[in-house]
């Protein structure tokens, strides 16, 4: 299937980088292009991407704030936000936005690409420069405090299996079960924890594997 994809940069010259990048890479169409977050979601609703490549950092209106007015209309789009900086805040933000990966502007084409497919099969990237400290700060962002006593020993299973980045269907393959049995048991495990996305999902996951060293 044909990944449709947008790219969302105040700056045409890294938009001309990107489209250079992913243009030749085959399943990829470049559908469309958005300087501003307002440009972003008119642009969105005209050419359908299934992915968004987003800048963080936009005029007027940040990419997180396009990312969550985005996702808003259309929950089936996947935003995978981009940056220069290292700004932990930003990715926290991210993720509680519900984009589905958050990356350093500086990562190479193929690694790009990589997460492009990641995300475009339900998986979530999350760049490892910043996921210990990050996960600290989503950890004090959450008053709920989830445990994971609450979860079944399958779903606890399926819970690591989403912080190593598994899609759904990788994770169906690796506990031999079916893809809607998956897709029900993630459900499950975002409403007992209270989490919104996969995102949140990930990292947590993520900062429980940390607590075992």
């Amino acid at each position: 299937m044909t990944i449709r994809l947008m790219l969302v940069d105040d700056h045409e010259i890294v938009r001309m980088g990107l489209r250079a990048a992913l243009s030749d890479v085959q399943d990829f169409e470049i559908v469309g292009e958005a300087g501003t977050a307002e440009e972003c979601i008119v642009k969105t609703r005209e050419v359908q991407p299934n992915i968004i490549l987003m800048d963080v950092r936009l005029p007027k209106r940040s990419g997180i704030e396009a990312c969550r007015e985005v996702l808003a209309e259309r929950s089936d789009i996947k935003v995978i936000m981009l940056t220069s900086y290292a700004d932990e805040d930003a990715v926290v933000a991210a993720i509680l936005a519900g984009a589905q990966g958050f990356v350093m502007k500086e990562v190479s084409s193929e690694a790009l690409t990589k997460t492009i497919m990641t995300v475009s099969a339900g998986g979530t990237i999350l760049d490892s420069v910043l996921t210990r400290s990050v996960l600290a700060k989503l950890q004090n962002n959450d008053s709920s405090k989830p445990s994971k006593e609450h979860l079944t020993e399958r779903e606890s299973e399926i819970l690591s299996l989403i912080g190593q980045g598994l899609t759904n269907k990788e994770i169906a393959q690796r506990t031999y079960l079916s893809e809607n049995t998956v897709r029900n048991y993630v459900s499950s495990i975002l409403h007992k924890l209270g989490f919104k996305n996969r995102s949140q999902a990930t990292a947590y996951a993520l900062e429980q594997k940390y607590k075992e060293y």
